[in-house]
């Protein structure tokens, strides 16, 4: 029976060569990305499906997500891999701060609005963190950055991804769902784009850099291995499963609040995805 998995931030990077690999292993592919003719142009190459939202829009990410559910009467896996870093503060429409919505609440409102498919199929979750989550310091009062410092957006971007692994915890112990967090690795990539201190980070790892499909295979395995042989929630930092976090990350009172406030600020979007 064919496998079905959903990749959001597929069009390029590591999202991009781990739905190459995907195909290869016998995978049926759900391509997401913000940008039509480069998702398109991966979806036509892998001989998947396109699908694009811009997930600074979190009406898109509504509609993406009944757009598979309409689609897909099984998913097997969903990977939100989509996310990056904003160097100036800025809001979205939707009036969350741009960072931790790409990185946090637009993947979780997807996650929560394909949840019945997922639950049917007895799926995988499997989430696109980061080292920098060692650096978090998520405060549920201020998670919009608005009293305190931004510094480039590294601030926000730590504190997202850091939300990311108590998120994926969260969702673990709630749903009974395999749901992993991991860590791909210091990439040669475009990340950051636009940012001073991000190309200046780039510059100071590059000796610790690894090549785009090196950092897919994190993902690829996730995916693809049947038995990971760890506890539900796991963070893993590339292939190791005992990757180091912040000291928050294992507080499940915090996680539950975070799910909470999640839900308190998605509400209505996650209550009509039911619709589909």
């Amino acid at each position: 029976m064919s496998r079905t998995v959903v990749v959001t931030g597929a069009s390029a990077g590591i999202g991009a060569e781990a739905a190459r690999e995907l195909v290869r292993r016998g995978w049926q592919l759900a391509v997401v990305g913000r940008d039509p003719d480069r998702t398109a142009h991966v979806a036509a190459e892998v001989g998947g499906s396109s699908f694009v939202a811009d997930f600074d829009r979190l009406d898109e990410v509504h509609d993406l997500g009944h757009a598979l559910l309409g689609r897909y009467g099984r998913i097997d896996c969903l990977v939100n891999n989509a996310g990056g870093l904003v160097p100036r503060r800025a809001l979205t429409v939707d009036g969350f701060e741009t960072t931790v919505q790409r990185n946090l609440l637009a993947p979780a409102l997807l996650t929560e609005l394909l949840l019945p498919r997922l639950t049917e199929s007895r799926a995988r979750v499997v989430h696109t963190s980061s080292v920098m989550n060692r650096l978090g310091g998520l405060r549920l009062d201020d998670l919009d950055f608005d009293r305190r410092p931004y510094r480039g957006g590294w601030k926000p971007y730590a504190a997202s991804k850091l939300g990311v692994i108590l998120y994926a915890r969260a969702l673990a112990r709630r749903t009974g769902l395999e749901s992993y967090a991991v860590h791909p690795g210091y990439i040669r990539s475009g990340f950051g784009q636009g940012s001073r201190s991000a190309a200046i980070v780039q510059t100071l790892t590059a000796s610790m850099q690894i090549s785009v499909e090196a950092g897919a295979a994190p993902l690829v395995h996730l995916v693809d291995t049947p038995e990971l042989g760890v506890p539900n929630g796991t963070y893993f930092d590339g292939l190791n499963p005992w990757g180091a976090t912040h000291r928050s990350a294992d507080d499940a009172r915090l996680g539950d609040e975070l799910q909470a406030l999640i839900e308190q600020r998605l509400g209505t979007r996650i209550a009509s995805g039911d619709a589909a």
